[in-house]
């Protein structure tokens, strides 16, 4: 049986979804696993401890304490125990309160203390789902390691029609056997282990003055995500980042800039010894040709004020001028149409390898957004178009297109 021997904790919130929590149980079971259910008090108005107690055969743990005979639950064993714990469903008010670390019942206790890998299948209403509350604590909740199994679209117990059901029983029992069987399987080395590889990443932020600039809107967090990416696979990664509020990825040497120039100089020295460039990063195209010291006054400036740009270098082209035949490198194009004509111009002026093409006119694309939408072209001519995913999910597309397009023996 594909989950034999398999340790499984199963949380349940206050869903109407809780009635699937059965099905999903005997699937469980049925292919081997031992699962121990953990429910809030909500919900247990949805299903009732007897029901779980008989599928599992093993009592349900809801309260801290035995009111019976004093004993008590310890959430830290649970922790211990378990080969995964999956929460199906996933409240709103659970996943808010475990992005923010609330542990007011067993559930959020034993997930605070759990050593095993965390799952979480939401269950809710469409505008609850796409709020930007609740994506944000699922945002937050992904960057901590959270695996999140998308609910899918129809007819919910509102009455409305969208996007916010639990994921089926079926789905996800299939999921949580595939990634044992992947975690049981040796998986070959990544042609990136060991590689030292330059990623550029954010927006660069060009003075005026003492306290204004100019700058984009760009996050940084795809370029963090191909960073995180590629230190998985086993790469040495030096991540160059202009301004961002993310935090450095795991594993990777992170050197922050301000300014184009800053990030250049930087990129020269790792460039040489990186057999593999990525450069996500949003340069600012112009910078002031003169930077007032201290702060410019709006009243001396009168109704309008004249700023005088300079052109940046390009720090891709410059950097494809000077490559050598062993290294490929990888630049980005944000446009704002799909035609993908200027993006082959771009990667022939610039001497790239591959370009990723994102464009501002597909919704969920480009800047301040967890998603995006790209088109990989390559000197072969091979166009790749993606559907919208999230940018880890797009930063590993990118990855596994290199590993399988490029020689790097």
């Amino acid at each position: 049986m594909g989950l034999k021997g398999k340790h499984i904790v199963l949380g349940i919130t206050g869903s109407i979804a809780a009635y699937k929590s059965a099905s999903l149980i005997r699937l469980l079971v049925k292919e081997g696993a031992e699962v121990q259910v953990v429910i809030t008090p909500s919900g247990k108005e949805f299903v009732t401890p007897l029901t779980l107690a008989t599928l599992t055969q093993k009592p349900v743990v809801s309260e801290f304490f035995d009111r019976r005979d004093g004993s008590w639950h310890s959430h830290v064993s649970l922790g211990l125990w378990a080969d995964l714990m999956l929460i199906a469903p996933a409240s709103a008010a659970t996943l808010a309160k475990m992005a923010t670390g609330v542990a007011d019942n067993m559930l959020l206790t034993t997930y605070l203390s759990m050593k095993a890998p965390v799952w979480v299948a939401p269950a809710m209403d469409l505008d609850m789902y796409h709020h930007e509350a609740t994506q944000q604590n699922l945002r937050l909740l992904q960057e901590r390691g959270v695996r999140i199994v998308e609910p899918g679209s129809g007819f919910l117990a509102s009455g409305l029609e969208g996007k916010g059901r639990m994921e089926e029983p079926e789905e996800i029992a299939r999921l949580v056997r595939v990634f044992f069987e992947e975690e049981t399987t040796e998986a070959p080395r990544s042609p990136l282990h060991g590689m030292e590889v330059l990623i550029t990443a954010g927006p660069t932020y060009e003075p005026i003055d003492a306290v204004r600039f100019v700058g984009n809107y760009s996050t940084g967090r795809m370029g963090y995500a191909l960073a995180q990416a590629c230190a998985l696979r086993g790469a040495t990664v030096h991540l160059v980042s202009g301004p961002t509020a993310l935090p450095d990825p795991e594993g990777v040497h992170v050197v922050r800039v301000a300014t184009a120039m800053e990030m250049l100089l930087a990129c020269e020295q790792v460039a040489p010894k990186s057999r593999l460039a990525i450069f996500s990063a949003a340069v600012a195209d112009y910078r002031p040709l003169e930077v007032a010291s201290g702060k410019i006054k709006r009243e001396a400036t009168g109704e309008a004020m004249a700023l005088s740009l300079i052109k940046n270098p390009d720090i891709a082209a410059t950097l494809g001028a000077r490559k050598t035949t062993s290294q490929v490198m990888v630049g980005f194009a944000l446009e704002t149409s799909t035609d993908i004509t200027e993006t082959q111009r771009k990667m022939e002026r610039k001497g790239m390898d591959l370009m990723v093409l994102n464009s501002l006119s597909d919704a969920g694309a480009g800047f301040a957004t967890a998603t995006n939408k790209v088109t990989l072209l390559d000197r072969k001519g091979i166009v790749s178009a993606y559907e919208l995913k999230s940018k880890e999910a797009v930063a590993r597309d990118i990855l596994d297109y290199l590993e399988t397009h490029f020689t790097w023996n």
